[in-house]
């Protein structure tokens, strides 16, 4: 089955630093759930100027406990499943394409935890405003589809669907005060 979540946001900010800000959003007190963000590469296309990221977060399991309890009790013959929902933390893998000259960055997130249960993806944009060129849009489309565990399959793409609206939310909220600590008030119409 799966679920999807969309977002659509507008910074009022220019392209370089909102894409700037961005980059270094994380890890941030505002959000505990990301521990650390590393590089693993980077490079940049001479003739294009297309810059290149990898990177790889390192972030706090957020199923809750009494999910993973109540997972546990409910599923004893899935014991092996369901125990996996049990790790510290889950890491995520972040690819992003930066094309200075053309203002945009594609960006392509996946989770490289419970992939034999889940399938987590993000793509994102990050593109001048067609309304103000000084301004940036943001467009992100994330699916997760989880598989294996039977009846609780529901269960857990419902959590999750709502974990990923609300993380949405905050890294918007997250954003806009990195832009206005960083850059001062959002630029005007």
């Amino acid at each position: 089955m799966g679920v999807s979540v969309d977002v659509h946001q507008v910074y009022k900010y220019p392209f370089e630093q909102v894409v700037a800000s961005f980059l270094r959003k994380y890890p941030n007190p505002m959000d505990k759930n990301v521990i650390s963000v590393k590089i693993m590469e980077e490079k940049r296309d001479e003739s294009t100027g297309v810059i290149y990221r990898k990177r790889i977060a390192i972030c706090q399991n957020v199923v809750p406990e009494i999910l993973r309890k109540s997972l546990s009790t409910l599923v004893i013959l899935c014991w092996k499943k369901v125990s996996i929902l049990k790790v510290p933390n889950i890491q995520l893998e972040e690819e992003s394409w930066l094309n200075p000259q053309e203002r945009n960055m594609a960006i392509r997130s996946h989770c490289l935890t419970w992939t034999q249960y889940a399938s987590m993806k993000e793509e994102s944009v990050f593109r001048e405003s067609m309304e103000n060129p000084n301004w940036t849009e943001f467009i992100q489309r994330g699916r997760i589809s989880i598989t294996g565990v039977g009846f609780l399959n529901c269960i857990l793409e419902t959590f999750a669907s709502t974990f990923l609206r609300q993380g949405a939310q905050k890294g918007i909220r997250i954003m806009e005060m990195l832009l206005k600590e960083q850059c001062g008030a959002p630029l005007a119409e």
